[in-house]
């Protein structure tokens, strides 16, 4: 566009022809071309037809009206598998797919008992109208009958006979108001009744998200807890990222049906064998857990991987969406108080694996080791095992609490020894009681063959404390590490080795593990291991041992906080499938209260248990004191139970003390010993007598 331009002189006085101004004069624009409307029209139209709320108003209008049309579909299936024997077909015909004919055959006998009772029911019809009748016409007669006597019997006391068919004309007259009541209802319930048929159509509809998917709200489409079936699973391997196998599936003729066992229901979720084919290993699919997990539109920690025996198989657990963040029920140590123990013979309730079975574990002759990240549910774990076999009245327990905030203190008066606190000096107190268990230990060791002991559980929990602590004593040993010269290890060691065979028994509880905190032999020395969650894989190791993580393991994918209390366990006194190395177990949570209702009812089944909360060491010993305080609220007690007791109380000064020992101090103050059943026993009041006299004897000769 050209631009005028008109050059004006500015008036000057006088005037100067040099002054010009440059005026720039603009041509008006030309008037904008009209839009035409069918335009306008067509782009509004576009929007709204664009527009987020229209789609989801038309998704909306389809959605629900499927819901009508195939909840009617879904409700007439229902109504014909009832009425004939499609469903046990439909069952037979997938249970022929699968190979498996056991299945099979059951699934056509059940078919074979359906078609009897049907035909038994419709043989039945050919008799119902006329048994239907006679029962009308005998109903109606002898309701006639009972009317009429109810009217004779008001005729006699009114003395009115035409009451006699008062009772007949009420009964008339108030069928008369039903009928009037149908009358009235009959034609709104017409009305309605379609509506509400429809309703209940929808309903079903909804219920089954029976729709497309681009019609269902966006929480649904999106496919969190779809049902898992072969071909999910099939494609989640395909899209793993495994070059191998997807290339293995593509050729596969049955597109991968094949590698696939039946999928089968367990607990919370579903089980699968996956038979991997050749070039493909197992760590392959194990490394890619989160990735599979997503393919199945499940979090991480609802996904387990394991191997079983098969060669090339790993077997999947794939859990209802949510299902494990759900808790699970009471421990049966507290809803059922008749419960007992048996160490020998029974196993400790101890939560429910993954498939929603109990998971009880047997303690017989197995060292214990707990461990997992801090704030996880160990020492939780941990008690409910001992608070099973607490009801085991021959079960003696030394425990030690390095973490002393009173996790343990409802075991006082029911262990022989409890030692709370996590200061230096409190771990040479447990040092020196598990020392004392080596010594019990060794005296039993000594006992004649076949000689029968009753179970002393050594526990220590927190026992990172232990190992970790930097105290000496006089001849410069350390009570901490796991040199040959540590104290704590080397006592630990000494169970672990021979302690088994004579029912001394060690259980540690420990936090994060190393191999500063938790030393490999010590680990490696017990039978039962469990882990709680951890951090990395290199800690799954040192808790479990490399065979339970190469055969699945993953105590460190647990989730720190929301997985609490759930143990990933390497035993062979649980019930683990056949091939796998591990289980995994929700344990059941007990609180204090409840803890300390059941060591209440423990403690009942005992004589009376003296709790000592220190060991003397080189202090001068009133040896029938401390006979009289092991015997405890006992009215006897047999001498190689006291013996036993003395020692723990003081091993020092009771470590080797023999019958003839105890007999001796006993003679001597006219306590002695008797038989009682056939055993030899110390008796409560005689010990206690013979204190009375010395000590009065005693303020005599000091007067």
């Amino acid at each position: 566009m050209s631009e005028n331009v008109v050059r004006l002189h500015k008036a000057t006085d006088p005037p100067d022809t040099t002054a010009v101004t440059t005026l720039t004069v603009v041509p008006d624009a030309p008037p904008a071309r009209a839009v035409p409307l069918w335009v306008r029209s067509g782009r509004a139209v576009k929007t709204a037809v664009t527009h987020e709320r229209t789609r989801s108003a038309g998704r909306a209008v389809v959605r629900h009206g499927l819901y009508t049309f195939n909840g009617g579909r879904i409700a007439a299936r229902r109504a014909w598998d009832g009425r004939t024997g499609s469903r046990y077909e439909r069952m037979i015909r997938a249970a022929e797919a699968a190979g498996n004919l056991e299945a099979a055959e059951e699934w056509e006998e059940r078919l074979q008992r359906f078609r009897a009772a049907r035909h038994h029911r419709r043989m039945d019809l050919l008799h119902s109208p006329v048994d239907a009748a006679k029962g009308v016409a005998v109903g109606a007669g002898m309701s006639i009958g009972v009317l009429v006597a109810l009217g004779v019997v008001l005729a006699i006391s009114t003395g009115q006979a035409a009451d006699v068919v008062t009772p007949l004309s009420a009964t008339i007259d108030f069928i008369a108001l039903l009928i009037r009541i149908v009358q009235i209802v009959w034609g709104p319930a017409v009305t309605i009744g379609p509506f509400l048929a429809l309703l209940a159509l929808w309903s079903v509809g909804r219920k089954q998200h029976a729709a497309p998917q681009w019609a269902l709200p966006a929480n649904v489409r999106s496919g969190e807890g779809e049902p898992i079936t072969p071909s999910i699973v099939v494609k989640a391997l395909r899209d793993l990222g495994v070059p191998a196998l997807a290339r293995a599936i593509k050729e596969m003729g049955d597109a991968g049906a094949s590698m696939l066992g039946p999928i089968t229901i367990a607990g919370c979720g579903v089980e699968v064998d996956v038979t991997l084919p050749s070039g493909v290993s197992t760590n392959e699919v194990q490394s890619k857990r989160r990735k599979l997990a997503e393919n199945l539109t499940r979090h991480e920690h609802e996904v387990f991987i394991t191997i079983p025996q098969a060669a090339r198989t790993v077997r999947l657990w794939i859990a209802d969406s949510g299902a494990l963040d759900e808790p699970i029920g009471p421990s049966p140590l507290v809803t059922d108080e008749t419960m007992t123990a048996d160490y020998k013979k029974g196993k400790a309730p101890w939560g429910q694996d993954l498939r929603g079975d109990a998971a009880a574990l047997s303690l017989y002759q197995r060292h214990l080791l707990i461990t997992g990240l801090s704030n996880q549910g160990k020492t939780v774990a941990l008690r409910s095992l001992a608070l099973w076999l607490s009801l085991d009245r021959s079960v003696e327990f030394l425990m030690g609490d390095l973490k002393g905030v009173g996790d343990w203190a409802m075991f006082d008066g029911l262990a022989t020894t409890l030692i709370q606190g996590p200061t230096d000096e409190h771990v040479i107190q447990v040092t020196e009681m598990v020392e004392s268990a080596v010594d019990e230990m060794n005296r039993r060791i000594q006992a004649p063959p076949g000689t029968q002991f009753p179970p002393l559980i050594v526990l220590v929990d927190e026992a990172q404390v232990a190992f970790m602590c930097p105290a000496k004593d006089e001849d410069k040993r350390p009570y901490g590490g796991s040199k040959a010269n540590s104290r704590y290890f080397m006592a630990v060691r000494k169970i672990h080795n021979q302690g088994r065979a004579v029912n001394v028994l060690m259980w540690q509880g420990t936090q994060d593990p190393t191999n500063e905190n938790l030393p490999k032999l010590v680990r490696e020395g017990a039978h039962t291991r469990a882990s709680l969650a951890l951090g990395t894989e290199s800690q799954a190791r040192m808790a479990l041992g490399d065979k339970a993580v190469d055969g699945g393991a993953a105590p460190n994918l647990l989730r720190p906080g929301l997985d609490r209390g759930t143990l990933v366990v390497a035993s062979d006194g649980i019930t683990i499938p056949a091939g796998q190395s591990s289980i995994t177990v929700r344990t059941h949570y007990i609180d204090d209260d409840a803890a300390t209702a059941i060591t209440d009812r423990a403690k009942a089944l005992r004589d009376g248990v003296t709790t000592l909360h220190a060991i003397d060491r080189g202090e001068e010993r009133d040896p029938l004191a401390d006979i009289a305080a092991v015997i405890g609220d006992a009215t006897r007690v047999r001498t190689k139970d006291v013996l036993a007791r003395l020692a723990t109380h003081n091993p020092g000064a009771y470590g080797e003390w023999s019958f003839i020992d105890l007999k001796r101090v006993l003679d001597d103050a006219g306590a002695e010993p008797y038989k009682s059943d056939g055993v030899m026993v110390v008796s409560r009041d005689r010990v206690a007598r013979a204190l009375a006299d010395r000590d009065t004897e005693g303020s005599a000769s000091a007067e």
